[in-house]
């Protein structure tokens, strides 16, 4: 009986701390990276995917040449760009280059991470989650352990750039 006073008010003081804690906002920061690997934009979850085309130059009027020695056309180069998808730690969208059916590229166009943390595992990883694309030619990737929402956010990404342009 003598302790329940003093259970009770230690009780009540730690309600209140609790109550009363209001912890500091959380930033997204980009993470920083060459900017020939990532570039940012501004975040958009309902982003549709985005396609572009590059052809060969066209041959100069009046230049003639006998067919049988004519240059290979240049494959025509077409690129799109995956939605913004969110995952456990933050946003990022994939663009995808293709010639034909084959992935010439992958980069990640737009990332957003909640924390440091964030931003230095997909530093370490995203160059990873690329190598496999590149080997694999498609989305379908095994990922890489300890960045398993980052991964998935990548191949989902990746896999709907990949719709846009028809590249199974």
């Amino acid at each position: 009986m003598r302790r329940a006073p003093l259970v009770a008010g230690v009780t009540l003081l730690g309600l209140i701390g609790t109550l009363t804690y209001h912890p500091p906002p959380t930033s997204s920061p980009v993470l920083a990276a060459p900017k020939s690997q990532i570039q940012t934009k501004s975040p958009s979850t309902t982003a549709p995917s985005t396609t572009t085309t590059t052809a060969a130059p066209p041959a100069q009027p009046g230049a003639s040449t006998p067919p049988s020695s004519a240059p290979p056309a240049a494959p025509v180069l077409r690129s799109a760009t995956g939605p913004n998808e969110q995952y456990g730690y933050g946003t990022l969208a994939v663009k995808v280059t293709v010639s034909g059916k084959k992935i010439t590229d992958v980069s990640v166009q737009n990332l957003q991470t909640a924390d440091q943390y964030s931003q230095q595992l997909a530093a370490q990883v995203i160059p990873m989650l690329r190598s496999q694309v590149m080997q694999a030619q498609s989305a379908n990737i095994n990922g890489v352990s300890g960045a398993t929402y980052t991964a998935q956010a990548y191949a989902t990404s990746l896999q709907a750039a990949l719709d846009s342009l028809h590249v199974p």
